[in-house]
Protein backbone atom coordinates (compact mmCIF):
# COMPACT_ATOMS: atom_id res chain seq x y z
CA UNK A 1 0.00 0.00 0.00
CA UNK A 2 2.90 2.26 0.89
CA UNK A 3 4.53 2.01 -2.32
CA UNK A 4 1.32 2.55 -4.86
CA UNK A 5 0.81 5.65 -2.50
CA UNK A 6 4.57 6.62 -3.40
CA UNK A 7 4.15 6.28 -6.74
CA UNK A 8 1.08 8.42 -6.82
CA UNK A 9 3.06 10.72 -4.90
CA UNK A 10 5.66 10.95 -7.42
CA UNK A 11 3.35 10.99 -10.45
CA UNK A 12 1.34 14.03 -8.66
CA UNK A 13 4.86 15.86 -8.37
CA UNK A 14 5.50 15.39 -12.01
CA UNK A 15 2.01 16.40 -13.05
CA UNK A 16 2.64 19.35 -11.17
CA UNK A 17 6.05 20.75 -12.11
CA UNK A 18 4.82 19.75 -15.90
CA UNK A 19 2.21 22.11 -15.77
CA UNK A 20 3.35 24.80 -13.86
CA UNK A 21 7.28 25.04 -14.75
CA UNK A 22 7.96 28.06 -13.53
CA UNK A 23 7.52 27.63 -10.23
CA UNK A 24 10.04 25.44 -9.69
CA UNK A 25 13.19 27.27 -11.43
CA UNK A 26 13.48 31.06 -12.22
CA UNK A 27 11.74 32.44 -15.37
CA UNK A 28 14.41 32.78 -17.93
CA UNK A 29 13.87 36.24 -19.77
CA UNK A 30 15.22 37.79 -22.83
CA UNK A 31 14.92 40.97 -24.55
CA UNK A 32 15.82 42.19 -27.66
CA UNK A 33 17.69 45.40 -26.02
CA UNK A 34 19.40 46.02 -22.77
CA UNK A 35 16.84 48.93 -21.43
CA UNK A 36 14.44 46.35 -21.81
CA UNK A 37 16.44 43.87 -19.96
CA UNK A 38 17.12 46.46 -17.30
CA UNK A 39 13.06 47.53 -16.62
CA UNK A 40 12.97 43.28 -16.41
CA UNK A 41 15.58 43.31 -13.82
CA UNK A 42 13.89 45.93 -11.59
CA UNK A 43 10.81 44.38 -11.89
CA UNK A 44 11.53 40.51 -11.76
CA UNK A 45 14.45 40.47 -9.36
CA UNK A 46 15.60 37.39 -8.21
CA UNK A 47 12.42 35.49 -9.30
CA UNK A 48 13.64 35.97 -13.09
CA UNK A 49 17.19 35.45 -14.97
CA UNK A 50 17.56 37.88 -17.73
CA UNK A 51 19.57 37.68 -20.91
CA UNK A 52 19.81 40.45 -23.76
CA UNK A 53 20.38 39.81 -27.25
CA UNK A 54 22.03 43.31 -29.10
CA UNK A 55 24.42 45.10 -27.84
CA UNK A 56 23.77 48.80 -26.85
CA UNK A 57 26.32 50.34 -28.54
CA UNK A 58 24.96 49.09 -31.65
CA UNK A 59 22.23 50.44 -34.48
CA UNK A 60 19.62 48.98 -33.38
CA UNK A 61 18.04 48.32 -36.50
CA UNK A 62 20.93 46.11 -37.88
CA UNK A 63 21.96 43.86 -35.30
CA UNK A 64 24.37 41.31 -36.88
CA UNK A 65 23.04 37.80 -35.53
CA UNK A 66 24.93 35.20 -33.54
CA UNK A 67 24.34 31.29 -32.98
CA UNK A 68 24.24 32.20 -29.05
CA UNK A 69 21.16 34.65 -29.65
CA UNK A 70 19.44 31.24 -31.01
CA UNK A 71 20.45 29.05 -27.94
CA UNK A 72 19.03 31.85 -25.85
CA UNK A 73 15.86 31.82 -27.57
CA UNK A 74 15.52 28.15 -27.66
CA UNK A 75 15.71 27.94 -23.62
CA UNK A 76 13.60 31.59 -22.86
CA UNK A 77 10.08 31.05 -21.64
CA UNK A 78 9.62 34.66 -22.12
CA UNK A 79 10.92 37.05 -25.11
CA UNK A 80 10.36 40.86 -24.69
CA UNK A 81 10.45 43.00 -27.85
CA UNK A 82 10.27 46.68 -28.55
CA UNK A 83 8.26 46.42 -31.30
CA UNK A 84 7.09 48.93 -34.06
CA UNK A 85 9.43 46.60 -35.87
CA UNK A 86 12.43 48.10 -34.90
CA UNK A 87 13.76 44.06 -34.91
CA UNK A 88 12.37 43.21 -38.16
CA UNK A 89 15.30 43.34 -40.31
CA UNK A 90 17.25 40.74 -37.82
CA UNK A 91 14.72 38.94 -35.39
CA UNK A 92 12.42 36.60 -37.43
CA UNK A 93 14.98 34.23 -38.41
CA UNK A 94 16.56 33.90 -35.50
CA UNK A 95 13.18 32.69 -33.96
CA UNK A 96 12.45 30.26 -36.73
CA UNK A 97 15.92 28.77 -36.13
CA UNK A 98 14.99 28.33 -32.17
CA UNK A 99 12.27 26.52 -32.61
CA UNK A 100 10.75 27.30 -29.58
CA UNK A 101 6.51 28.58 -30.05
CA UNK A 102 6.60 29.57 -26.80
CA UNK A 103 8.12 32.69 -27.09
CA UNK A 104 6.76 33.12 -31.08
CA UNK A 105 4.66 36.48 -31.91
CA UNK A 106 1.13 35.55 -30.28
CA UNK A 107 1.73 32.61 -27.22
CA UNK A 108 1.86 33.47 -23.80
CA UNK A 109 5.62 33.65 -23.52
CA UNK A 110 6.08 36.87 -25.86
CA UNK A 111 5.60 40.46 -24.88
CA UNK A 112 5.46 43.32 -27.78
CA UNK A 113 6.17 46.60 -25.56
CA UNK A 114 5.09 49.09 -28.24
CA UNK A 115 1.61 47.51 -28.20
CA UNK A 116 1.18 49.31 -24.77
CA UNK A 117 2.20 53.15 -26.26
CA UNK A 118 0.66 55.43 -28.90
CA UNK A 119 2.76 55.72 -31.57
CA UNK A 120 3.71 58.80 -33.06
CA UNK A 121 5.20 59.60 -37.11
CA UNK A 122 2.67 56.67 -38.29
CA UNK A 123 2.65 57.09 -41.93
CA UNK A 124 -0.34 57.56 -44.24
CA UNK A 125 1.71 55.48 -46.47
CA UNK A 126 4.56 53.30 -46.94
CA UNK A 127 7.18 53.26 -49.96
CA UNK A 128 11.06 52.36 -50.13
CA UNK A 129 11.18 56.40 -51.45
CA UNK A 130 10.76 57.34 -48.12
CA UNK A 131 13.82 55.80 -47.00
CA UNK A 132 13.82 53.05 -44.21
CA UNK A 133 10.43 53.95 -42.96
CA UNK A 134 8.73 52.20 -40.17
CA UNK A 135 5.72 51.56 -41.22
CA UNK A 136 4.01 51.31 -37.52
CA UNK A 137 5.29 54.64 -36.59
CA UNK A 138 8.67 55.93 -34.52
CA UNK A 139 10.00 53.16 -32.70
CA UNK A 140 12.28 55.24 -30.32
CA UNK A 141 9.35 55.26 -28.17
CA UNK A 142 11.04 54.41 -24.77
CA UNK A 143 13.68 57.51 -24.96
CA UNK A 144 10.82 59.65 -23.26
CA UNK A 145 11.26 58.87 -19.62
CA UNK A 146 7.46 59.33 -19.25
CA UNK A 147 6.80 55.92 -21.16
CA UNK A 148 8.82 53.93 -18.69
CA UNK A 149 6.29 53.30 -16.23
CA UNK A 150 3.82 52.18 -18.88
CA UNK A 151 6.62 49.67 -20.40
CA UNK A 152 6.82 48.33 -16.46
CA UNK A 153 3.67 47.59 -15.99
CA UNK A 154 3.79 45.78 -19.21
CA UNK A 155 6.52 43.88 -18.08
CA UNK A 156 4.95 43.12 -14.68
CA UNK A 157 1.56 42.22 -16.19
CA UNK A 158 3.47 39.71 -18.59
CA UNK A 159 5.25 37.80 -15.27
CA UNK A 160 2.73 37.64 -13.70
CA UNK A 161 0.60 35.70 -15.62
CA UNK A 162 3.94 33.28 -16.29
CA UNK A 163 4.44 33.25 -12.63
CA UNK A 164 1.33 33.60 -10.83
CA UNK A 165 3.27 31.94 -7.84
CA UNK A 166 5.47 34.74 -7.60
CA UNK A 167 2.91 37.51 -8.49
CA UNK A 168 2.62 39.13 -5.08
CA UNK A 169 6.65 39.62 -5.97
CA UNK A 170 6.31 41.45 -9.19
CA UNK A 171 3.61 43.49 -7.66
CA UNK A 172 5.57 44.71 -4.79
CA UNK A 173 8.73 44.99 -6.98
CA UNK A 174 6.68 47.06 -9.57
CA UNK A 175 5.04 49.70 -6.75
CA UNK A 176 8.74 50.43 -5.54
CA UNK A 177 9.74 51.09 -8.99
CA UNK A 178 7.27 52.86 -9.92
CA UNK A 179 7.60 54.78 -7.26
CA UNK A 180 11.37 55.70 -7.37
CA UNK A 181 10.82 56.58 -11.11
CA UNK A 182 8.17 58.83 -10.39
CA UNK A 183 10.25 61.05 -8.42
CA UNK A 184 13.53 61.03 -10.97
CA UNK A 185 11.39 62.00 -13.24
CA UNK A 186 10.03 65.00 -11.06
CA UNK A 187 14.18 65.69 -11.26
CA UNK A 188 14.53 65.31 -14.91
CA UNK A 189 11.66 67.45 -15.80
CA UNK A 190 12.71 70.74 -13.83
CA UNK A 191 15.81 69.91 -15.22
CA UNK A 192 15.11 69.75 -18.83
CA UNK A 193 12.57 72.18 -18.69
CA UNK A 194 14.85 75.29 -19.56
CA UNK A 195 15.17 73.53 -22.71
CA UNK A 196 11.38 74.54 -24.26
CA UNK A 197 11.02 76.41 -27.14
CA UNK A 198 14.81 75.91 -28.16
CA UNK A 199 15.60 73.94 -31.72
CA UNK A 200 17.80 71.38 -32.34
CA UNK A 201 18.82 68.99 -35.39
CA UNK A 202 19.30 65.55 -34.87
CA UNK A 203 21.16 62.62 -36.82
CA UNK A 204 18.28 60.10 -37.02
CA UNK A 205 15.03 60.11 -35.66
CA UNK A 206 15.79 58.59 -32.56
CA UNK A 207 15.09 61.56 -29.66
CA UNK A 208 11.64 62.73 -31.32
CA UNK A 209 10.00 61.17 -28.18
CA UNK A 210 12.35 63.33 -25.79
CA UNK A 211 11.73 66.57 -27.96
CA UNK A 212 8.18 65.95 -27.97
CA UNK A 213 7.76 65.53 -24.13
CA UNK A 214 10.11 68.77 -23.02
CA UNK A 215 9.06 70.55 -25.97
CA UNK A 216 12.13 71.24 -27.85
CA UNK A 217 11.78 72.03 -31.77
CA UNK A 218 13.59 69.56 -34.29
CA UNK A 219 14.90 71.93 -37.27
CA UNK A 220 15.90 69.27 -39.28
CA UNK A 221 17.37 65.81 -39.65
CA UNK A 222 21.12 65.19 -40.85
CA UNK A 223 19.73 62.12 -42.56
CA UNK A 224 17.76 63.32 -45.53
CA UNK A 225 15.22 60.18 -45.18
CA UNK A 226 15.74 57.62 -42.78
CA UNK A 227 18.36 55.24 -42.72
CA UNK A 228 20.08 57.18 -46.03
CA UNK A 229 23.31 58.70 -45.17
CA UNK A 230 23.42 62.64 -46.11
CA UNK A 231 24.10 64.00 -49.55
CA UNK A 232 26.15 67.10 -50.33
CA UNK A 233 22.68 68.48 -51.40
CA UNK A 234 21.02 67.84 -48.22
CA UNK A 235 23.39 69.35 -46.22
CA UNK A 236 23.65 72.21 -48.26
CA UNK A 237 19.74 72.42 -47.62
CA UNK A 238 20.39 72.08 -43.45
CA UNK A 239 23.05 74.70 -43.72
CA UNK A 240 20.34 77.36 -44.62
CA UNK A 241 18.43 76.20 -42.01
CA UNK A 242 21.44 76.40 -39.67
CA UNK A 243 22.19 79.93 -41.02
CA UNK A 244 19.02 80.82 -40.45
CA UNK A 245 17.51 79.75 -37.36
CA UNK A 246 18.97 79.66 -33.66
CA UNK A 247 20.14 75.97 -33.60
CA UNK A 248 21.04 75.08 -29.39
CA UNK A 249 22.79 71.69 -30.58
CA UNK A 250 23.13 68.98 -33.33
CA UNK A 251 22.21 65.61 -31.07
CA UNK A 252 24.22 62.84 -32.26
CA UNK A 253 23.76 59.15 -31.53
CA UNK A 254 26.84 56.85 -31.06
CA UNK A 255 26.56 54.32 -33.89
CA UNK A 256 26.16 56.76 -37.24
CA UNK A 257 29.07 58.69 -38.47
CA UNK A 258 29.26 61.86 -37.02
CA UNK A 259 31.37 63.62 -39.80
CA UNK A 260 28.65 66.08 -41.17
CA UNK A 261 28.08 66.55 -37.55
CA UNK A 262 31.16 67.65 -37.28
CA UNK A 263 31.19 69.64 -40.48
CA UNK A 264 27.80 71.71 -39.11
CA UNK A 265 29.48 72.10 -35.79
CA UNK A 266 32.18 73.48 -36.53
CA UNK A 267 30.84 75.80 -39.67
CA UNK A 268 28.12 77.14 -37.67
CA UNK A 269 29.53 76.81 -33.92
CA UNK A 270 27.03 74.87 -32.74
CA UNK A 271 28.10 72.02 -30.11
CA UNK A 272 27.54 68.29 -31.23
CA UNK A 273 26.25 66.63 -28.28
CA UNK A 274 26.43 63.25 -28.34
CA UNK A 275 23.43 61.20 -26.76
CA UNK A 276 22.59 57.48 -25.75
CA UNK A 277 19.67 55.75 -27.49
CA UNK A 278 20.41 52.27 -24.50
CA UNK A 279 21.72 51.19 -21.61
CA UNK A 280 25.66 50.35 -22.70
CA UNK A 281 25.60 53.01 -25.59
CA UNK A 282 28.31 54.79 -23.51
CA UNK A 283 30.14 53.54 -20.51
CA UNK A 284 28.77 55.10 -17.59
CA UNK A 285 25.25 54.15 -18.75
CA UNK A 286 24.57 50.86 -16.85
CA UNK A 287 21.31 50.73 -16.61
CA UNK A 288 17.77 52.40 -17.19
CA UNK A 289 18.37 55.28 -15.05
CA UNK A 290 21.71 56.22 -15.62
CA UNK A 291 20.36 55.99 -19.04
CA UNK A 292 18.19 58.94 -18.61
CA UNK A 293 20.55 60.92 -15.80
CA UNK A 294 23.01 60.83 -19.08
CA UNK A 295 20.79 62.46 -21.55
CA UNK A 296 19.93 65.38 -18.74
CA UNK A 297 23.58 66.10 -18.22
CA UNK A 298 24.76 65.98 -21.46
CA UNK A 299 21.71 67.95 -23.06
CA UNK A 300 21.90 70.73 -19.23
CA UNK A 301 25.45 70.66 -18.35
Amino acid sequence: MKSIFKIISILLAAVFFTRYPLQASKVKVVTTYPYIASIANHIGGDKIKVDFLARGDYDPHTIIPKPSFIARLRKANLLIINGAQLEIGWLPPLLKQANNPSVNPGADGFLDLSRSIKLIDVPTSVSREQGDIHPDGNPHFYLDPHNIPVLAKSIARKLRELDMHNSAHYEKNLGAFIQMWNAKMTEWDRKLSPLKGKKVVEYHKNYDYLLRRYGISLAGTIEPLPGIPPTSRHIEKLETILSSSKIIYILQDVYNPDDAAKHLSKKFNIPVVKLPHDVGAVSEVEGIVSLFDTITRRLVP
